[in-house]
């Protein structure tokens, strides 16, 4: 294996979308995937830096996986937030650290753009939650709600 993890450019939304649909396969969002609205979504990571990044984790300079960084602004959490807004790694890569170092890079880039936390969101039974404790993040007592505005 050869890992290396690089910036995706807006060349690249092919390639995610096919790891997004696989991911979506897995572990199906509690949202209908709706490829034509998560197109453009991710369109809009890719060419505006102010929203977020996207990174796509490579064995050989092959994807096999992508780490999303997205930003929001919190007084409860002093500031400028980042999110781990989508995760994801081929399952023959997994338990490899290739996740934890993927976590360590989103927890840099959280820190150069001045976020207070790093917060994601992990289904309940995902076996990756395992993952995210050892890498530092913490459980809230709470209950995600959406209203949907659009």
């Amino acid at each position: 294996m050869s890992i290396s993890y690089r910036a995706a450019q807006p060349s690249d939304a092919e390639s995610i979308l096919r790891l997004m649909r696989a991911f979506q396969v897995e572990d199906p969002w509690s949202v209908p995937f709706d490829e034509p609205e998560v197109r453009r979504s991710l369109q809009v990571l890719l060419e505006d830096p102010g929203v977020g990044s996207a990174w796509l984790i490579c064995d050989a300079g092959r994807p096999i996986g992508y780490i999303f960084l997205c930003f929001d602004y919190s007084v409860e959490f002093g500031g400028k937030g980042a999110w781990v807004d989508e995760f994801f790694v081929q399952a023959p890569y997994r338990g490899k650290g290739i996740g934890g170092e993927a976590l360590r890079l989103a927890e840099e880039l959280a820190r150069q753009s001045g976020a207070c936390a790093l917060h994601l969101q992990v289904s309940r039974g995902n076996p990756a939650i395992h993952l995210y404790r050892r890498s530092g993040f913490q459980a809230h007592q709470r209950d995600v709600m959406t209203k949907w505005l659009r």
